[in-house]
């Protein structure tokens, strides 16, 4: 299997900090090689949306495919991450609630030292984050809000913020991921741990399963 062709763009964002991982996060933060994916899979002891008041937004966010409007303890998780041709990276996080099936789609790219974050089916919500590497674990957090619509950037007010700590714990990879509103505080969470690997995609000929994993 070849090596991809350009550095991830968490590898762009960090530049040599990168190194400062832990090497299993390295692993989940560097690049997918050529005919791969990376597959997660794992558990959340919490997800989903903590504020009722806001079930409706949220439900017309879930259609997007940004964030959803459920809130469940013990969900089961997978991510699915991939490199484009331009060097990007897309992810698909599927959380599997009692009665079905939510979705978030993003796509990413770096900079300016910072990874821009796409969400949803048209990539319509832009969130920039700041990278930071924090004992051996990863810290993103939102510094960065805009709208894309109709070929439009429309920058937003810092209404919101999102931060993401992903670290390994207990031979696992964990991850607290977290959306807070000016003036209301936590409304949005997904908190757990998940197994990582690197697989052939099943898309390619010859897919022999996994070519390297996390842990």
């Amino acid at each position: 299997m070849s090596a991809s062709s350009h550095p991830s763009v968490y590898q762009d964002a960090l530049g040599p900090h990168f190194a400062d991982l832990d090497p299993r996060l390295r692993t989940y933060f560097g690049p997918i090689p050529a005919g791969a994916v990376g597959v997660g899979v794992g558990t959340f002891e919490i997800a989903g949306l903590s504020a009722r008041a806001l079930r409706p937004v949220f439900a017309v966010m879930a259609w997007r495919r940004v964030v959803f409007p459920e809130c469940e303890r013990d969900v089961p998780f997978t991510v699915r991450n991939a490199s484009a041709s331009d060097g990007s990276l897309r992810a698909v996080r599927v959380f599997r609630f009692r009665r079905r099936e939510r979705v978030m789609l993003d796509r990413m790219h770096a900079a300016e030292g910072a990874i821009v974050d796409r969400l949803g089916r048209r990539g319509g919500l832009e969130v920039r984050l700041a990278v930071t590497v924090i004992d051996a674990g990863l810290r993103l957090r939102s510094d960065r809000l805009a709208w894309r619509v109709a070929g439009l950037r429309i920058p937003l007010p810092p209404f919101a913020e999102v931060v993401v700590d992903e670290r390994i714990a207990d031979g696992l990879q964990r991850v607290d991921a977290v959306v807070r509103l000016r003036g209301i505080g936590t409304v949005f969470r997904y908190r757990g741990s998940f197994t990582y690997e690197l697989r052939r995609d099943a898309r390619t000929p010859h897919d022999c399963g996994p070519i390297v994993r996390s842990r």
